[in-house]
């Protein structure tokens, strides 16, 4: 029998009327199908048929089987009580090369999705790029080529005159620091290269990109837009010098090379010591007055931190992670630590300024069995994993951070990108044989979190909260 996960120790009503509740996805690691209807191949689908890329030669052929079965997920999620979905929509579905001929069949299935979560009252937040550039576009050079910021925009156009009406608020990129750390500077993810040279172009690109479709999403009449990043707060290993520096290049690198751009017009001047005689040096004003495009929010993807020690062998940055021994460690070998959501929420606000907020994805990878049980399937770390963020994000608030939402990663267990399906993140657990879908005990931790908090959302304060907030 598996026993009923614990409530928080988040008092109810500690987040405000409207908050979002939400799970989140991306389209290659869910849908399937991904030539179906006339959509084009992306780089992950080239990537994922090149032998030894992907664990165990796993591709998103299948996934989740999403594609044919959104009904029953939208289903899923209304009887968790979820508020909102954050999915992304595969490029080359809507416009298999990229540009130019718009794929109808494609950009229907994503209406489709749309009017389906309305329906069921959970808000769509989908993001138009989450690393499955079309495969046409990379042909051409990718995001080393100067012209992919139109093509991003024409893709914009395209998406946001056809469901902005319906839909509210817009990602551009998710994670731009994976895409070209992953599959430009590291080869472990699509399309594989591996050269700081392109990396540092490529990322310049990618925010040139993101300016680009925050103009056409708002031409097009998007009522919110924002950017995605991922964030790993840097503590150092000790108080050595060489330690010090090594953690302000880390945090240079992955949580400051495109907030900074995009927040403050300009790139943090420690990437030049990171790349070397491979960063352009000063970019045209033109670039820079492009990329800084007025935003409604920013999003925030939170799963770990680092400790950080000095290392001349850790290439480009020369800084390395150091492992702590007495702490939870995820399946991805990431430390559970929740303190570190708090530091990061608080640190967007003090260096960036007060603005909306949200946690577009935070969750870990536990041991899952393959096939769920009779009894459903117990994941109790992944239970206290919730437990302990969500307790994070009412301490942001309680510290003065604009936080308007929450997406767990991931609603499904799914392709984990390189990793394969030997990765398991979802608060759904999903068999990979037959595509059964079985919510966990997080799921069902999650559901009753809501569902609490909703209530208490709408509840007039009592008597003794007015006199603890000091009201008359």
């Amino acid at each position: 029998m598996i026993a009923s996960p614990p409530h928080s120790s988040v008092p109810d009503g500690t987040f405000p009327p409207g908050f979002l509740w939400g799970a989140a996805t991306s389209a290659y690691q869910v849908e399937g199908s991904p030539l179906a209807d006339g959509a084009g191949p992306s780089i992950w689908h080239r990537f994922a048929r090149t032998p030894g890329r992907i664990a165990a030669g796993d591709t998103g052929d299948v996934a989740c089987g999403h594609y044919e079965r959104v009904p029953q997920d939208i289903a899923l999620m209304q009887s968790l009580g979820l508020t909102a979905y954050r999915f992304s929509l595969a490029w080359a579905r809507v416009l298999p090369e990229g540009r130019g001929r718009v794929n109808e069949a494609g950009l229907a299935f994503y209406e489709r999705l749309v009017d389906g979560l309305l329906a069921a009252g959970i808000e769509p937040t989908p993001t138009l790029y989450h690393w499955d550039l079309p495969a046409a576009l990379d042909d051409r050079g990718g995001w080393c080529n100067p012209d992919i910021a139109e093509a991003f925009g024409e893709y914009a156009d395209v998406v946001v005159r056809r469901l902005g009406d319906r839909v509210r608020r817009w990602t551009t990129i998710n994670e731009p620091w994976v895409v070209t750390d992953g599959g430009y500077l590291h080869g472990t993810l699509a399309p594989g290269h591996r050269s700081a040279f392109e990396a540092a172009i490529a990322a310049h690109h990618l925010l040139r990109a993101h300016g680009r479709a925050v103009q056409a999403c708002r031409a097009a009449g998007a009522r919110e837009v924002g950017l995605v990043v991922n964030i790993e707060p840097k503590y150092p290993a000790s108080a050595s010098a060489a330690d010090q520096a090594a953690t302000r290049r880390a945090h240079a690198y992955m949580n400051r090379q495109f907030l900074d751009p995009v927040l403050l017009g300009r790139y943090p001047t420690a990437l030049q010591e990171v790349f070397g005689p491979a960063w352009p040096g000063a970019w045209p004003q033109a670039d820079m007055d492009l990329i800084r495009q007025p935003l409604d929010f920013i999003g925030l993807n939170y799963y770990t931190r680092s400790v950080v020690r000095h290392d001349e062998s850790a290439w480009p940055v020369r800084a390395a992670a150091v492992r702590q021994t007495r702490a939870t460690v995820t399946e991805t070998g990431w430390e559970v630590f929740p303190q570190g959501l708090v530091d990061t929420l608080v640190w967007l606000r003090d260096r960036y300024g007060p603005m909306p907020l949200y946690v577009t994805e935070n969750g870990a990878a536990f041991y899952d069995p393959p096939v769920a049980g009779a009894a459903g399937v117990d994941d109790p770390l992944r239970v206290d994993y919730l437990r302990q963020h969500l307790a994070a994000l009412a301490q942001a608030i309680a510290r003065g951070v604009d936080l308007r939402g929450y997406f767990a990663w991931s609603l499904f267990d799914n392709l984990e990108w390189a990793l394969g399906f030997a990765k398991r993140f979802g608060i759904v657990h999903v068999d990979f044989d037959t595509l059964q879908r079985t919510p966990k005990a997080s799921a069902r931790f999650y559901a009753d979190f809501i569902a609490r908090q909703r209530v208490a959302a709408v509840q007039p304060p009592t008597r003794a909260a007015m006199a603890a907030a000091g009201a008359d």
